[in-house]
């Protein structure tokens, strides 16, 4: 059964507790990464039969496997994708930047250059459930930026292809390259390159543990989005709230996964205890009870606060990924919030319309990290490179600037190479 507490009669660094999901995998995953490094797509084909009880023949999704899939998937699903497509390209389209210009005296010019990542590597997970939208939400914002060259990398299934639902959605966000290898055997064929799968410049895409420590060893060799952890939701709700809509968005959070965490805080003790009660009738109905039952009993946990003005302190304190202020007048609330991955505004927007339809993206900051990081978007996808131009009495005009500063820095390289130009 879900815990209730009240806020302040237990210390804060355990009420805030997150487990820990790498379970001391850094070694394993070193030696993951080592064995691809050297032995290429072999090691992937060995490491792909031990881990997911298949060898696939070939590595890379062939046009045939596109085209089954394609047919194998319901209409009506293929137009919910679809649909999906489009809102989440309409959202991200508005987060595209330009290049600028600024004109200066004497001719000078300062600027701003926006490029995309020419080769970029998209992970999507496949074990306990396919994820379709993780394709939509990798891809779209890597098309809108302009990418080039866009990779994916999913774990197959026990027949050896990759989920037909995962396929038509690389369709429809036109992804051509799929391989069906997954794991951190996964990152370092796209850190590294193997004889298959080309080597890229920026990893993004959630995964299990293995796939966030891969994610970790390999930045610096390639760029990452963040290094997530279990997925996790928390819910501000006050006394008008629906016991049994709270229960529900709880356990949509806890059947992800069983280090999945679902918090609910509420300045209502009656609610809490409603609450509690549903999760319990709701779970025992629940096609993935299993799961969904360890991670209420070992993460989740409602939190009686005093009133709503707390409630959002700790909200902001734990720094959700998914954050829902199912309240009243929920956008007096929103300018409070200062951490939170992604906000879920009123009683009729659950995170699951954010997974699925809305089109703001569903790969998140969690961990706490929303304190510092922000959701995938199209700035994930980009570079910026800045430039100056500067006419010859332009630099003459703040040449004696520039040596003074760069004395003041003892060094007189640096002056010397600026008043060398100016030299009778």
């Amino acid at each position: 059964m879900i815990r209730i507490c009240r806020y302040g009669e237990i210390p804060n660094e355990e009420l805030f507790a997150r487990r820990d999901a790498a379970f001391h995998v850094e070694q394993r995953v070193r030696e993951i990464i080592d064995e691809v490094v050297r032995r290429g797509d072999e090691a992937l084909l060995d490491l792909t039969e031990r881990y997911d009880g298949v060898r696939p023949d070939p590595i890379e999704v062939t046009q045939q496997e596109f085209d089954e899939a394609l047919n194998a998937v319901e209409p009506a699903f293929l137009n919910v994708l679809k649909e999906a497509a489009e809102n989440i390209a309409a959202y991200h389209s508005r987060q595209k930047r330009e290049s600028f210009i600024m004109q200066g005296k004497d001719g000078v010019l300062l600027g701003q250059k926006i490029t995309p990542i020419e080769k970029v590597g998209l992970y999507v997970p496949n074990g306990t459930a396919p994820y379709p939208s993780t394709v939509l939400m990798d891809a779209i914002p890597a098309k809108i930026a302009g990418c080039p060259e866009l990779v994916m990398v999913t774990p197959p299934s026990r027949n050896g292809k990759v989920d037909p639902g995962i396929l038509a959605a690389a369709k429809v966000a036109g992804i051509d390259r799929v391989f069906k290898v997954g794991g951190a055997q996964a990152i370092a064929a796209l850190a590294y390159g193997t004889e298959s799968v080309p080597a890229v410049y920026k990893i993004v895409g959630p995964g299990n543990a293995y796939v966030a420590e891969a994610k970790r060893q390999v930045f610096g060799k390639v760029a990452i989005d963040v290094v997530a952890g279990p997925s996790e939701v928390l819910l501000v709700s006050d006394a008008g709230s629906d016991a049994g809509i709270v229960a529900a968005d709880m356990l949509a959070q806890a059947e992800h996964d069983r280090l999945s965490t679902a918090v609910l805080v509420t300045d209502s003790m009656e609610l809490a205890l409603a609450v509690q009660t549903e999760i319990e009738r709701q779970l025992r109905v629940l096609p993935r009870e299993e799961i969904a039952r360890a991670s209420i009993e070992n993460n989740g946990r409602i939190i009686v606060a005093e009133d709503l003005d707390t409630a959002i302190d700790i909200a902001n304190e734990i720094a959700p990924e998914h954050l829902g202020l199912c309240v009243d007048e929920p956008f007096s609330w929103l300018d409070r919030v200062k951490n939170a991955g992604s906000i879920f505004l009123g009683r009729c927007a659950p995170e699951a319309l954010g997974d699925y339809l809305a089109g703001p993206n569903h790969t998140l900051p969690t961990g706490g990290i929303a304190k510092f990081a922000s959701p995938l978007s199209v700035d994930d996808f980009i570079k910026k490179s800045q430039f100056t131009y500067y006419t010859k009495d332009a630099l003459r005009g703040v040449s004696e600037q520039i040596a003074l500063f760069a004395r003041k820095e003892e060094l007189e390289g640096h002056a010397r190479s600026v008043l060398k130009r100016f030299e009778q």
